[in-house]
Parts: structure tokens; sequence; C-alpha cells
């Protein structure tokens, strides 16, 4: 059968490998042997930065990326703390309603959907509400597919002694992610991104220390349940076994293939395939390639987007359209995936039909 060719941020376009483990038997999550899968897991996360299991905790979850962000707001924001969200686009904007459902003491940092975070606003916020203690961003907000300054606003946030919670939940494991400044104190992040996994497991690398002050202001989302009861070989609820099994292979493929530098260097190749092809065919970027991630990026139309959705569509390929406003004027391209060069150039050359002559 063939299949299409995801272009979207997620799901991605699976590895037979990957879609293999979901063959896997079924295992019970009360089992020696779900524990050694979730162990397995839990370990390579951390891997992927080379962070150490004495300082951080890779929390598993069932649920999308979102309810890693949810599950790291809800539970590290302590009751007598104050957030300070970094917005913009819609996944900033996410994280502030996250906050607000939750009664959580907050204020926002906003820029437009196309512009880039202003770090100066950040630190006049800082010093102007010393009772702010934890601040939240997005890493790669792929509204724009914009990668935002996270490791300098890390560093400011160490500067003021406040807690840097990041959505990385498109950006984990091919993006730089500095994780040794003191500020930085939590990840949210999914599967089914850059890792290659399948829809259904997500996970926040947590610093513990940050574990001992959490919040339980949920029941299914407590951080630090979760953190305790898997340190314990443990689970509290029953998760996504078959999830976990497709993030296990994608992990161990992630290792196999040359990890973090390796899965940049692919999408940093894919991306520039896929920028230069479009440029010949007079499409513009929406960002300079400078200020844009690997993972995705975002186009101007050159046509109709139903056309060129529904023309790339027949051909075997996904793509995205914009978000909200820019929905009439964007088209999104991701690389993330099973996905390779040949890929890249048979969709240049479909997109090409389907431009005016």
């Amino acid at each position: 059968m063939n299949r299409p060719l995801l272009l979207n941020p997620g799901p991605v376009t699976l590895s037979e490998r990957v879609r293999n483990s979901l063959l896997l038997p079924d295992l019970c999550h009360r089992e020696g042997e779900f524990f050694d899968l979730q162990d397995e897991i839990r370990e390579r996360l951390l891997g992927v930065y080379g962070l150490d299991p004495a300082t951080w905790s890779a929390v598993l979850l069932t649920g999308s990326g979102t309810a890693a962000v949810e599950a790291m707001l809800s539970s590290l924001v302590p009751a007598e703390g104050r957030l300070l969200v970094v917005e913009n686009g819609v996944y900033g904007e996410r994280m502030t309603n996250i906050a607000q459902r939750h009664g959580i003491a907050c204020e926002v940092v906003r820029q437009e959907w196309t512009a880039p975070m202003d770090l100066a606003a950040v630190r006049r916020r800082l010093q102007a509400q010393p009772a702010i203690t934890h601040v939240a961003a997005v890493h790669h907000e792929t509204t724009t597919g914009r990668l935002n300054a996270l490791n300098e606003l890390a560093a400011l946030c160490s500067e003021f002694g406040v807690a840097l919670l990041a959505d990385t939940v498109s950006s984990f494991g091919a993006e730089a992610i500095d994780f040794s400044r003191p500020g930085f104190t939590a990840a949210a992040a999914t599967a089914n991104k850059c890792l290659h996994g399948v829809p259904g497991a997500c996970f926040v690398i947590v610093r513990r220390a940050a574990l001992k002050t959490a919040s339980a202001r949920t029941l299914y989302l407590d951080l630090a349940a979760w953190s305790r009861a898997q340190d314990q070989r443990g689970t509290p609820f029953t998760p996504s076994v078959h999830a976990y099994y497709a993030l296990r292979e994608a992990l161990r493929e992630f290792a196999d293939e040359g990890g973090f530098a390796a899965r940049q260097a692919k999408y940093t190749a894919l991306a520039g395939q896929v920028a230069d092809g479009l440029a010949v065919l007079g499409v513009k970027p929406l960002l300079p390639t400078a200020e844009s991630s690997v993972v995705l990026r975002a186009y101007h139309l050159p046509v109709d987007y139903a056309r060129l959705h529904d023309g790339l569509k027949a051909k075997g390929f996904i793509i995205y359209a914009g978000q909200g406003a820019l929905a009439s004027t964007l088209f999104r391209i991701s690389t993330m995936g099973a996905l390779g060069p040949a890929d890249m150039a048979r969709l240049l050359g479909e997109v090409r039909n389907l431009l005016p002559t």
C-alpha cells in the first residue's frame, strides 16, 4: 500500500522499524516486562541530551504534547507562585489558557505571531514584578516555524532566579536545548514529532529538585506522583503500552542513526533542500533561515491553499495550512519523520506542476 508522506508538524511518517513495533505482544502494565520497557524509555530520553538521572527525571505520560505541557504547568508552579508566559503564537497562547484554567496567577509578555520573543520586555517585567517565580515559553512555535531564543531566555531566568518551563514539543531531539542553565527547570515534549514515535506517549524532563515542591492540582496530571511511581518501577494509571513500544523503538533508531547531532543535520539538509527548491519556483519563506527551526518552515502561498493541498494530497503528500489569520496566506512544510532527499525532490516537482504557467 502506498502511504502518504506526512509533512505536517506531527504525527510523522513512521519507519517500518517503528511501525512493526506496534505488533509486539499485548502486555500488562503491572508486569516486570512493562517496567523494563518504561525504564529503558526514561533512560534513553535523558540520553538524548546527555542528562544526569540524579538531577533530572524523565516522566512518561499517556497523552498528546499538550498533556505534557499541562502536567508541567499545573504541577510545577506552586500555589503561591506567579507565572509569566512569553507568547508569540498559538502554543504560547495555549500555555496561558492552561494556567488560567488551573487558577495559576499569570501574566503575559505578548508579541505578534510573526515576531520574535522580546527578551528586553521579559527583563523589564522580571525587574518590575519580583513576585514572578516561573517563566513559560515555547521553543519551536510551529504557528510560524519560528525557533524562539529559548537558551537566551534560560540565561535570563537564571539571572533573576526564576524557573523556566519550556514547551519543547516540536523541538526535543532536533534543536539545541541548554539544560545546564540553573534556571532551566522542565521541558515538555512528545513521542510523535522529532523522535518519530506514534501519538499517545508524551513526557516531561524535569529537575528532581523542582518535584519536591510540586503542586497536585489534578489527579491524572500530577507530575510528582508519576515520577515517584516510575522511580519505583510502577505506574499510577494504565498507560498506552503500544505507544510506549513505538517510542522505545524510535529512541533505539534515533541512537542507531547518530542521535541528536545526526537528527538535526538530517532535518537541516531536508529543510534547506525544500527552501532552495521553493525559492527557485518563486515561493517565499515567512521567516529568514536564521530565525527558523529546522523542523518546520512556513511559506507564502503561491496559489489557493485548497488547490495546493488537494493537488499534493493526490500525489501522496500532506502539507499544513497556516493557523488563524495566517490560514489564507501561508502553508507549512515539516521535514520530520522517515523522509529523505528523494521524497523532497518529488515534492518540489509536484509543487511546480501546481503553479500557474
